[in-house]
């Protein structure tokens, strides 16, 4: 701390002022030493005045170099989409609330063991399928922050029967679609586990009148929220997913590229790490599952053969399945490669969801610059028919996909 002891107002503007003036560092020290205020110490009405250094210094704005130190958090990104004009302010928000939920799947998936969250709920989907315990927390988590960010105005998730209007909208009522645990089969075994969303403009035919109790009228207001809910994924406004492995990373796009944002456990705050993200135009990496190969149509099985065979460089590609959808692309947008869901004999539309799984990754890989068909279609451009409609989907590198289709012509 520096104490000056002065007997005048010009004697302490001259010990200052050497002061700074000598030191390389003088940059670095507190505002009020660089910028002296005159002081009255005594009555001389002489007393020199002592001006800013900031306000004797170029008018010009000078672009300032990003340090290597700074972080640009998921807050902080989203404002600046808003104040950019690319997503509005009720937007942010419920991409807000949806990171929000994520890092709460993420705690409970770190301690699901501790906790007792393993393991079946007993209760099964519309799908059909067995519900983990974190299936359906997850889904709890996922509605709660959606209805309280007062922006939604209708959520269809995998785990529900049908879209649910949410009845505590204020403003925005943007429509939300996900998948709050994608390869929840990994979460006994602590494997990659991921969350996906799609979100679509407003619509109003969704809304229900809460005071209405005619049974008729609550299913028109139904059938009029199913109506609205199935949408083409080309009508995204944004999509994106949340990876939970050795990291978390919060992955999205609002049209204009694909960012990634990794979870500081120090801060509790997504930070960006991949920015602008761009996938592979070729890759060395496919991803299906080959338990189903028997199942398969003909076509198909000669281009898996195809990948096994060695390239130009002596090596075959590699097959990687990890089980979850979100690890798949997450991967894919990195290294490039192919995925593949096709249709087989037991399962003739597929086993992904259009709505909440397949339309929502395809918009993110078209972003950074991908494709994805259901072989014979773009997965975008799809109409969907049911809330829970089912379709085949390979996605990947443009040019892996674009090989895939000649062998499927």
């Amino acid at each position: 701390m520096i104490v000056a002891t002065a007997t005048s107002s010009s004697q302490n503007h001259t010990f200052f002022s050497n002061f700074l003036s000598s030191s390389p560092n003088s940059n670095l020290f507190p505002l009020h030493l660089r910028c002296l205020k005159r002081q009255s110490v005594t009555s001389d009405a002489t007393a020199a005045r002592i001006r800013c250094k900031a306000a004797v210094g170029s008018t010009k704005t000078k672009l300032r170099k990003r340090s290597q130190y700074e972080i640009e958090n998921l807050t902080i990104w989203l404002l600046k989409q808003e104040q950019a004009g690319n997503i509005d302010a009720e937007l942010a928000i419920v991409l807000s609330s949806i990171s929000l939920a994520c890092k709460q799947i993420a705690s409970l998936l770190q301690r699901s063991s501790i906790i007792n969250l393993t393991g079946a709920h007993g209760t099964i989907n519309i799908q059909g399928e067995d519900q983990k315990k974190l299936d359906v927390i997850s889904n709890e988590l996922f509605c709660n922050c959606l209805r309280s960010c007062g922006r939604t105005g209708i959520i269809a998730s995998e785990e529900e029967d049908v879209p649910v209007a949410v009845e505590e909208t204020y403003s925005g009522n943007y429509i939300v679609v996900f998948d709050p645990i994608d390869g929840s089969a990994n979460i006994d075994t602590s494997l990659t586990t991921g969350s996906i969303f799609g979100i679509y403009g407003p619509d109003e035919q969704g809304l229900v009148d809460i005071g209405d109790d005619s049974t008729s009228t609550l299913d028109q207001e139904k059938q009029k929220c199913i109506t609205s809910v199935c949408q083409p994924g080309s009508n995204l406004l944004a999509a994106g997913y949340c990876l939970y492995s050795s990291s978390v990373i919060f992955t999205l796009s609002i049209g204009k590229g694909v960012f990634a944002f990794t979870l500081d456990p120090s801060h509790g705050e997504f930070v960006l790490t991949h920015e602008d993200i761009e996938i592979p135009k070729s890759g060395k990496i496919y991803s299906f599952n080959e338990g189903n190969y028997d199942l398969w149509d003909e076509k198909l099985k000669k281009y898996l053969s195809h990948l096994r065979l060695p390239g130009s460089n002596g090596k075959p590609y590699s097959g990687r399945y990890i089980g979850c959808l979100v690890g798949e692309i997450h991967r894919m947008l990195l290294y490039g490669g192919i995925y593949g869901n096709p249709k087989n004999k037991n399962s003739k539309n597929g086993n992904l969801r259009l709505l909440y799984e397949c339309a929502p990754m395809s918009y993110l890989i078209e972003q950074a610059g991908g494709k994805a068909t259901d072989g014979h279609q773009r997965i975008l451009d799809i109409q969907p028919e049911e809330v829970h409609q089912r379709t085949p989907i390979f996605i990947g590198s443009p040019d892996e996909v674009e090989k895939l289709q000649t062998f499927l012509a």
